[in-house]
């Protein structure tokens, strides 16, 4: 019969494959014994909340970034919030940034007061697409925020030619980006002010927290001072032998600080974020090389200009070539003992943005595509090889399962 799908497998082959033992998860923290003695002394110290071991945090990150300053808050939601915040961005403003990405980074231009206008992403790095921001700028538009997917920079040149051009501010999430590099510098030197997260999952962590960098001056200290209720000077040293319990509130700000105990987290895991990169750059490279046969799945791409920070491993089902869908995948990995997420459900497919601004799924066909298709596999440093031959094995006896092909004759 004339275009019949065969399902292409060798089942004697593949029935002989060994399984795990127990569930590899999705992510776990490198958490050792510098961190936890760290978090001791802080306890033991008397001084829990922002203070010294916040400050040291800091000063380790700018010298790491190469930046001239770098905010320690409690997230890189606040990093966000705060940057936008800085630099002015207000009611009746426009923020262009990608419907490719998490809730956090539309959330904070709507807490401004601001619209968040929302572009594809490139089909190939599902980083923001500079062409579609230039044609998405109008006299409303403030500042462009490039989301730096799965720790593969955006094309930073184009995009902050774009803003010189039309006196826009670049404020870049690099929520994945830590410590990617785009044509030789780092991401947290490009752009106007970049925001970075700890979260759990993150290339390093602080528990929760998050890190504006800046080489401005001005935005630096307002930023300063609004992570702390708007307090003029020196907030956290009010209960210190030099503070004074007087203050002034010289602007409305937020309780966004970092504290000492997320701190003492953040510099052992700063001191380790080279060794971490190595780890999840060998797994990468491990993950291409086995995948790499398989024409049912496409691959991250790379592109030479970038140093990619690997905070993820996203795969894409040619669906057409196989005979079970994503969601399916994800639970046949699951019962192959291997834990995997999804990054990210595009933000105009959410009912918010569908009923507020009234994006269709089809308005972004990039977007749409790479969710329907996409699978996040697990990279951390504390996988061992044959965790990665695992997942590699996994992936291949599903493909091979389920894998079609079409093929013509007669009768």
């Amino acid at each position: 019969m004339a275009n019949q799908r065969e399902i292409v497998s060798d089942d004697s082959m593949l029935s002989v494959l060994p399984q795990r033992s127990a569930f590899l998860q999705f992510h776990k923290p490198s958490i050792d014994e510098d961190e936890i003695g760290e978090v001791v002394d802080t306890l033991r110290s008397g001084w829990l909340t922002m203070g010294p071991k916040t400050l040291r945090f800091e000063e380790q990150f700018a010298g790491y970034i190469g930046a001239k300053h770098a905010l320690a808050v409690n997230s890189c939601t606040a990093a966000l919030h705060l940057a936008l915040d800085a630099i002015g961005v207000g009611a009746g403003d426009e923020v262009i940034t990608c419907t490719f990405t998490f809730a956090a980074t539309a959330a904070v231009i709507l807490h401004c007061g601001a619209k968040p206008v929302l572009v594809d992403c490139l089909p190939d790095t599902l980083t923001i697409d500079p062409e579609q921001v230039e044609a998405a700028i109008t006299p409303r538009t403030k500042a462009i925020i490039p989301v730096h997917f799965a720790g593969h920079p955006c094309e930073m040149a184009a995009i902050l030619e774009i803003a010189r051009r039309h006196k826009l501010v670049v404020v870049e999430d690099a929520a994945h980006a830590l410590p990617a590099a785009y044509r030789g510098r780092r991401i947290g030197t490009l752009g106007d002010l970049t925001a970075f997260s700890f979260y759990a999952i993150k290339n390093i962590t602080t528990g929760e927290g998050g890190m504006v960098t800046t080489d401005r001056q001005d935005y630096a200290e307002r930023i300063g001072q609004r992570r702390l209720h708007g307090i003029n000077r020196d907030a956290w040293k009010r209960y210190a032998d030099q503070g004074s319990w007087r203050y002034e509130i010289s602007y409305p700000g937020f309780k966004y600080n970092m504290t000492d105990l997320n701190a003492s987290l953040g510099i052992h895991q700063l001191r380790k974020c080279d060794r971490f990169h190595r780890a999840r750059n060998r797994c990468a490279a491990l993950y291409l090389e086995g995948l790499s046969q398989l024409a049912e799945i496409t691959l991250p791409t790379t592109r030479p200009e970038v140093e990619h920070a690997w905070h993820l491993f996203p795969i894409r089902l040619n669906l057409e070539s196989m005979t079970v869908g994503r969601d399916g995948f994800i639970e046949l990995l699951r019962q192959e003992k291997i834990g995997t997420s999804v990054h990210f459900i595009p933000l105009h497919l959410h009912p918010y943005y569908r009923q507020v601004f009234g994006y269709q799924p089809q308005d972004f066909p990039h977007s749409l595509a790479a969710f329907e298709q996409i699978i996040s596999l697990p990279i951390y440093p504390d996988m061992s090889e044959e965790d990665m031959r695992d997942v590699v094995q996994a992936v291949t006896k599903i493909v091979k399962t389920h894998a079609v092909r079409r093929r013509t004759g007669r009768g």
